[in-house]
C-alpha cells in the first residue's frame, strides 16, 4: 500500500465503533464534505449504521451507505505540536487591552 493513511473503499471501513474520517458525497443538500463518523450497532430493533460523531441522543445524524464515498483512519496526533504556549512575559500596560481585573 503506497499511503497507509490514504482514502479507502467504504467496504473496508471498520464496523467496530472506531471513529474514522469519511468523504460524504455531494447532494441536493450541499457540496461533498469530510465528516468524523463511526459504526453504531442497532438498538431497539434498529439496524446498525454510520453515524456522525456529532450525534447526540434524540438528535442522531445517520448516513446511508450510498452517501459515503470513501474513508481513512484518523491521522496520528503530532504530540510535539500539542504543547501549551509560554506564559505572557511582556509589559501589561496597554499591551493586552485589558484592565487587569
Amino acid at each position: 500500500m503506497k499511503n497507509p493513511n490514504g482514502w479507502r473503499n467504504m467496504s473496508t471501513a471498520p464496523r467496530n465503533g472506531d471513529r474514522i474520517l469519511a468523504t460524504i458525497r455531494p447532494s441536493e443538500q450541499g457540496a461533498g464534505a469530510v465528516d468524523l463518523i463511526f459504526w453504531s450497532n442497532g438498538d431497539h430493533g434498529r439496524e446498525g449504521g454510520w453515524r456522525s460523531s456529532d450525534s447526540k441522543p434524540g438528535m442522531v445524524i445517520e448516513y446511508g451507505e450510498p452517501e459515503l464515498k470513501c474513508w481513512m483512519p484518523m491521522p496520528d496526533a503530532d504530540l510535539d505540536s500539542l504543547t501549551m504556549p509560554s506564559a505572557w512575559e511582556g509589559d501589561d500596560d496597554g499591551e493586552l487591552n485589558g484592565s487587569g481585573i
